[in-house]
């Protein structure tokens, strides 16, 4: 008998996957509004400071293609246990980096040892709880993610104003190894994992299949360009932020990244907005929002800054959530894979787009930024247009 909503046991999956969904993204953010910190304390570019995020994410993408197969060998529990611990220590050690490779060496390992509990939560909820009842644990799952993200920035941001960015890194790694703990104490063992062996060797080809479908293809490209938008906007403005004439502190910077709970709502509203009217005109709309958000970012007033951010985040979570869950519809085989492949894509939107994006800064201030942000919602729109042109989705529009 499956786990049930109300149960013991329901309670205990929920409050070690909301604290694992928490850390994990509040360690994988951490170094995102301190930027201009490492900028300083390195002697180096904020295209350079923006690796630390980069090279974390790109090698949690690759190690997310694999590590569920992996776990079909080894089992859920102890690598999404492992996985919490692992980059909880590295957090720990990176706060004591001497020199800037360095730094990036162990965010590699970072992202690495990260990719553990994304690829495979999940999958032990649908094993694990009853149908009836997943939706509610998937939920809570989620809003530690999104709540981790937010959290890790505004707590960061406010430990590096009191004891520096070196403080504020091994902080957050301290509240990892907690997570980690409560995580191990309370979630309940896998009780209807079937161990698979000799499926690691089918992975490629696998992969490979989905990328035979234009349809998944332009999701793929949908999400790349979604998080490639988002991670370059926010790597960024707390340069804009911290320099003149602002001025601002780095708890205040921080803060800022509370228009994260815009996403919270949007996700929601705009899902059901998806069901009665169709996909791809809600994400149309998405776009049509991001685009205004980033444009009221050029304005000089503060004021306008931070709505146009969070318009800009209510654009993003809604279109995001839209753009994942499609391709479980549009999928016909291999649905793990295929979305597997949608956070690759996702991720390595944010690496790409995050590292790229600061040499537009260097060389043309933010609106080089705005101008990237901007042709990214173009090809997004053309994405859409060609997938409703083409009929390529059906009945599953």
């Amino acid at each position: 008998m499956k786990i049930q909503q109300g149960s013991k046991s329901f309670r205990n999956v929920s409050l070690a996957l909301f604290a694992g969904g928490f850390v994990t993204f509040a360690l994988l953010y951490t170094l995102q509004p301190l930027m201009p910190e490492i900028t300083g304390a390195f002697g180096i570019t904020p295209t350079e400071a923006s690796l630390t995020l980069s090279v974390t994410t790109i090698s949690m993408a690759l190690t997310m293609l694999f590590i569920g197969s992996l776990s079909d060998a080894v089992g859920r529990r102890a690598i999404m246990t492992a996985s919490l611990v692992a980059a909880s220590v590295i957090a720990i050690i990176s706060a004591f980096s001497p020199y800037f490779p360095t730094l990036l060496l162990l965010r590699i390992l970072q992202g690495i040892a990260l990719a553990g509990l994304p690829a495979i939560a999940m999958t032990y909820l649908v094993e694990e709880i009853d149908p009836a009842s997943l939706g509610y644990a998937m939920g809570l799952y989620i809003s530690g993610n999104s709540i981790g993200g937010m959290a890790g920035r505004i707590i960061s941001g406010l430990l590096t104003d009191w004891f520096g960015w070196r403080a504020a890194v091994g902080a957050i790694g301290l509240l990892g190894l907690a997570a980690a703990m409560i995580f191990w104490l309370v979630i309940p063992p896998s009780r209807h994992f079937v161990k698979q062996t000799g499926k690691l060797s089918k992975v490629i080809p696998l992969l490979w299949s989905q990328c035979r479908n234009p349809r998944l293809l332009c999701l793929y490209g949908l999400g790349f360009l979604l998080m490639g938008s988002f991670v370059t906007l926010f790597n960024y403005i707390g340069f804009e932020l911290t320099g003149e004439p602002y001025n601002l502190s780095q708890s205040l910077v921080g803060s800022i990244f509370v228009v994260y709970l815009m996403g919270t709502f949007s996700s929601t509203w705009m899902g059901r907005l998806a069901d009665r009217y169709g996909r791809s005109g809600v994400v149309m709309l998405a776009l049509a929002i991001i685009l205004t958000g980033a444009l009221c970012t050029l304005h000089p007033f503060l004021w306008v800054k931070i709505i146009g951010l969070a318009l800009f985040a209510f654009g993003f979570f809604g279109g995001h959530s839209i753009a994942s869950s499609w391709v479980g519809l549009v999928a016909d085989e291999h649905k793990s894979q295929a979305n597997a492949l949608y956070l690759f894509f996702y991720y390595v939107g944010s690496s790409f787009s995050g590292t790229g994006g600061g040499v537009l800064y260097g060389n043309f201030g933010w609106g080089g930024i705005i101008s990237m942000i901007a042709a990214y919602v173009a090809l997004s729109l053309l994405l859409c247009s060609f997938l409703v042109r083409k009929s390529l989705l059906g009945h599953r529009r």
